[in-house]
């Protein structure tokens, strides 16, 4: 194999004069032919004003850099996109696969022996491991960390749980709008991802303790020293890597990514990293197994307290041993000889632990934050190929529950009406659904699945209420709430018939989902479906629309995946 300049010759045809034009550009930054000899380790940088979840990219590259020349590499950085959760319109699920089609594609073109890529906010780690799963560079992901808290009145506040909790207390009428505005100005502290376990901290975890991450790298708080440290090593891996490191797809074994899974159990970690890891599976030309990741769910429990499962935050899970310390405690069910990018094995992260001084973060497996995994699979008439909902962070009051059906045609409509209390008469035990916000009919699947408390029902002390929609939510949200209701309602899915008025029974116990009216009925509303036609005509947004797959297949563009074979 080709390496250093010699890798990914631009063609002029003729590749000595393609060598000698690159090394004569690229000597006008000043390097040296002796620098230029070295491994070439490219950096990707993040960056960006827009993501504060980033805001340390520009200290983590100068450590990474700092690392990978301290080994006798040569580093280059390039930039790529920067996807922040509260900046992007209309999703940030809507540009994961232009990220990752842009990663892989930046990795794939330029000179490099090894990358090493930089993410934190929700979709660009995700968006990294699909770039990493298809390309034939060692890749090393290192995250940005999480932030620190804050406090208000007393209170530790941290995103972005606490931002849900509050904004629901603000709905309700028990914090008035002078609390809310200096609440806003606390709730996150500094720069880093949210720092309970939602998506950002749970794909940061998992690309750890599935081999692409460094020890420890999955927690250590982004302002801190140890972050740093920890970009510096990742550097001097990434040279190691360039000379004859596994490819990602070499890493993500069959056996690694079922570690994942149940990594993601005992986390109490975020629905959104099915769709991501679904999506990682896709590019390796294979599928999720959404029923063994049932099974692991019923097998692993959660141990680690963290909102919005439990009451902590990240740096306590940090110091608490992270993502080492909780194999430890699940060995028992991975399989640690899974191989890892920068060497050796997952085995060698759990044999290398310091003394155990800490019980509660993370908890011994005879004493969990809940007896079974973050996530169930649900089945049913309403859900043929699946849906998922965080029981660990649901009110247990209704995992078993039947109530009447009011429906909402878009996320629009959602907002629109949701709080007529007179037309809708909605009640506490009703279910809320909400249709035509997946991958296609949003588009971009967004995080509307958490649907706001009804104001009036709010106002009388409601916290919680059986909701359903072929959405997404955050990772970091909280209550009883079906999410990825596949297929989705644009694409077919039996949501699509529901009616206000129907009755809906779910039991989360059993797995099961299901609209309570005759079969008769429901194949006579699904035979009366007419197809959903496309507003799009250019762009992006038309090959987006054309090409995105269902949440089962991770919402990846078909033409992305590997030949999946099931």
């Amino acid at each position: 194999m080709t390496r250093g300049l010699r890798r990914r010759l631009t063609s002029y045809g003729d590749e000595e004069f393609s060598l000698f034009l690159r090394k004569a550009f690229i000597k006008a930054m000043g390097y040296s032919d002796d620098a230029l000899d070295r491994p070439i380790v490219g950096i990707a940088n993040t960056y960006s004003d827009y993501n504060p979840c980033h805001g340390n990219v520009p200290q983590l590259i100068e450590a990474a850099k700092r690392g990978v020349m301290l080994a006798g590499g040569m580093p280059m950085v390039f930039p790529t996109m920067s996807i922040h959760e509260s900046f992007a319109a209309p999703t940030s699920m809507f540009l994961r696969n232009l990220m990752a089609m842009e990663t892989e594609e930046m990795v794939r073109a330029q000179p490099m022996d090894a990358v090493i890529l930089i993410g934190g906010c929700d979709k660009t780690i995700p968006a990294q491991m699909m770039a990493a799963a298809s390309s034939e560079v060692p890749a090393i992901i290192l995250p940005t960390g999480p932030m620190e808290t804050g406090n208000h009145r007393g209170e530790r506040l941290g995103a972005c749980t606490d931002c849900r909790r509050i904004w629901g207390q603000y709905r309700a009428g028990t914090i008035d709008g002078e609390e809310i505005g200096e609440i806003n100005g606390r709730l996150v502290s500094s720069v880093g991802t949210c720092t309970v376990m939602g998506t950002a901290s749970t794909m940061a975890c998992l690309v750890e303790a599935m081999g692409l991450a460094l020890p420890m790298s999955g927690s250590a708080p982004a302002t801190s020293a140890e972050r740093v440290r920890i970009a510096e090593e990742t550097g001097r891996a990434a040279v190691a890597m360039a000379h004859d490191g596994p490819t990602a797809a070499e890493v993500l074994t069959p056996s690694a990514l079922r570690n994942g899974l149940a990594v993601l159990q005992a986390l109490g970690g975020s629905t959104n990293a099915v769709v991501h890891l679904a999506a990682v599976y896709g590019r390796l030309g294979r599928k999720l197994d959404m029923a063994e990741l049932d099974r692991l769910g019923r097998e692993v429990p959660v141990l680690v307290d963290l909102k919005p499962s439990g009451v902590a935050y990240m740096g306590e899970f940090h110091a608490a041993g992270g993502v080492p310390r909780l194999l430890s405690e699940i060995a028992d069910v991975l399989d640690l000889s899974a191989p890892r990018a920068f060497g050796g094995t997952i085995a060698d992260a759990v044999a290398k632990l310091p003394a155990r001084h800490e019980e509660h973060i993370i908890r011994r497996r005879t004493q969990p934050v809940s007896e079974t995994g973050a996530i169930a699979v649900l089945s049913g008439n309403l859900a043929p190929r699946g849906a998922v909902i965080k029981h660990s962070a649901a009110s247990p009051a209704l995992q078993v529950h039947e109530g009447r059906a009011v429906v909402f045609e878009s996320v629009e409509d959602m907002t629109r009406r949701l709080d007529d209390d007179e037309t809708l008469a909605i009640a506490a035990d009703d279910v809320l659904v909400l249709r035509n916000a997946g991958p296609k009919g949003a588009p971009g699947m967004p995080e509307a699945g958490y649907i706001p408390i009804p104001r009036h029902l709010a106002r009388q002390g409601v916290k919680d209420m059986v909701r359903i929609s072929d959405a997404r939510m955050s990772g970091t949200a909280f209550g009883t709430v079906i999410l990825h209701v596949t297929p989705e309602a644009a694409d077919g899915g039996p949501l699509a018939i529901v009616r206000t008025g129907d009755r809906i029974r779910l039991d989360v116990p059993a797995r099961r989902l299901e609209l309570l009216v005759p079969p008769e009925e429901l194949e006579a509303r699904m035979a009366a479906l007419e197809p959903r036609p496309s507003a799009e005509r250019r762009g992006y947004a038309r090959l987006y629309q054309e090409h995105v797959m269902q949440a089962d297949d991770g919402v990846d563009f078909d033409f992305l995946q590997d030949g999946v074979d099931g």
